[in-house]
């Protein structure tokens, strides 16, 4: 057995690069849509697969997000936006292999199938239940209703990127009711269920080893981070320790 200790940044990379794989590796790069929502975590993961596809060169993860969770003192939007949003590039939207610069979630929600593929990321995760929950800033749902719209309506795929640091141990249909109460103030929340990735699927499908979180925190840098233990045979544990070594130090987000 192995253990690392892997801080939010690097754990995106880390769920970056598995999904990316993942998606690289499947039938649907070539011949189906995949549709990036912007996130900070999905920004990693546009990253590696327009780096994988050969196009990542107009690429900057920077301001890829809409609403944002800063440390207190940074000025955003009621809905927890940036003022200014003149940087925002769109959603990364792939299709057929080609990625369409400027476009979003909207412009191809409604061509959606079966076969396509939307990641959309969370603010919170209860690794039991296997279920996420997406903080709702906008009055009409935001993107997730787009997401949920296609996964519902036509079964396209729904790949849920999330980091440990947004686990959380109480029922999120729970948490749900609370946040929406009509007596509630600040963002709501929506319960969401697919295809959830956590750096422990994330270490899973890149190396074969089977991964716990075994403790967490951290300060000098550390806030936030996770403490894993892999276990696998010996070539898996080669690989992991590989792949984590190359993550560890990925620096912290910045915009």
């Amino acid at each position: 057995m192995i253990q690392y200790v892997l801080t939010p940044s690097a754990g995106k990379r880390l769920i970056g690069k598995a999904v990316a794989e993942r998606i690289t590796k499947s039938k649907a790069i070539k011949s189906a849509t995949i549709a990036i929502i912007a996130g900070t975590t999905n920004g990693y993961i546009a990253e590696e697969l327009l780096l994988n596809l050969g196009q990542s060169e107009d690429f900057c993860r920077k301001r890829f997000f809409r609403g944002i969770t800063p440390s207190p003192g940074i000025t955003t939007t009621k809905s927890g936006r940036f003022p200014d949003e003149s940087q925002f590039p769109g959603d990364v939207i792939i299709q057929n292999g080609t990625w369409l610069k400027g476009k979003t979630i909207y412009d191809i929600k409604g061509n959606l199938q079966t076969g396509d593929i939307i990641i959309k990321g969370a603010n919170c995760v209860n690794l039991c239940s296997k279920k996420a929950g997406v903080l709702i800033g906008h009055p009409e749902g935001g993107t997730i209703i787009a997401a949920l719209q296609a996964n519902i309506g036509k079964r396209v795929e729904l790949i849920i990127p999330v980091g440990l640091e947004k686990r959380v141990c109480d029922d999120i249909d729970s948490i749900a009711l609370s946040l929406n109460s009509p007596k509630a103030t600040g963002p709501r929340l929506i319960p969401v269920t697919g295809n959830i990735i956590t750096e422990l699927q994330a270490i899973h499908y890149l190396s074969g080893c089977n991964a716990n979180l075994v403790s967490a925190g951290g300060v000098l840098g550390a806030e936030g981070a996770v403490w894993i233990a892999i276990e696998g045979n010996d070539r898996q544990l080669k690989q992991a320790k590989q792949l984590l070594d190359s993550v560890i130090e990925e620096p912290l987000f910045a915009i």
